[in-house]
This record gives structure tokens, C-alpha cells and sequence, in this order.
């Protein structure tokens, strides 16, 4: 099991902008990565964004739930992605264009950051643009 985890890790810091400690967080906090399809990942770490709608009421969305020590790390790693990551950093730059606000578009970033480690570690593959421009 241990020399799987350090495969794994290495696998997952190929990613711009996942370290070694972001790394760490996801397999200790995070054993479904790789296990579960886009949205059931995203739902469990508390990335999916939940309505608040009753009746006729349509609330606003919000993140909520999951696993907050695992969404306290990506969004360091989306920070630091949104800056050196080729992909993050086009997909942050296209939602600040259409106006959406800075946390808002980091959030989306955190989603796609956590789908695309999600795939590298099922696919067991490391880092390429087309595993990050098909996800």
C-alpha cells in the first residue's frame, strides 16, 4: 500500500500547483480519489454546488459539506494553479472576462482542479493538457 500512495503522489504533483503537502492531504483525507466518477467526488469533498430552493423560492447556490481539510488545501493549490497551471489559468482568466467574481472563479477552479485529480488518478497517468482539456 505504501509504495501505491507514493506512486500515486507522485502522479498527483505532476500537476502545477499540487505539492507535496496537497498531495498528502488528498491520500490521507481522500481514499475514494480515482474511485468515484466528477460529480460524486466533488459532491463528498463539499465542491458541488448545492441549491437553497423551497417552493417557488430559487435561492442562491452555495458550497457547503464535505471535507474541509481536503477543500482547504485545493484552494491553496487552484491559487497557486491559477497562476503557473497553463489550463487553470485560461479557465480563471475566461469567468473573470464573463464577470464573475474572483472567489467564484477560484472556486471553479478548485471543482476542475479536484476533477482533473481525479481522473490522473484513475487513469494512473501523469499530468498532460489532453487529460486536463478533456475533463
Amino acid at each position: 500500500i505504501r509504495a501505491h500512495h507514493a506512486d500515486l503522489a507522485k502522479l498527483l504533483t505532476s500537476v502545477k500547483g499540487v505539492g507535496p503537502t496537497t498531495a498528502s492531504t488528498l491520500l490521507a483525507q481522500l481514499p475514494e480519489l480515482g474511485k468515484l466518477n466528477r460529480k460524486q467526488i466533488t459532491a463528498l469533498v463539499g465542491l458541488a454546488p448545492m441549491n437553497r430552493d423551497s417552493g417557488t423560492l430559487r435561492g442562491q447556490r452555495h458550497i457547503f459539506g464535505g471535507r474541509a481539510d481536503v477543500r482547504r488545501v485545493l484552494f491553496v493549490a487552484a491559487l497557486v494553479g491559477t497562476r503557473f497551471n497553463p489550463v487553470l489559468k485560461a479557465f480563471y482568466a475566461r469567468l473573470l472576462a464573463a464577470g464573475e467574481p474572483k472567489k467564484v472563479a477560484l472556486v471553479a477552479c478548485m471543482h476542475k482542479l479536484l476533477v482533473i485529480l481525479n481522473a490522473i488518478a484513475r487513469s494512473k497517468s501523469p499530468w498532460s493538457n489532453e487529460i486536463a482539456t478533456v475533463v
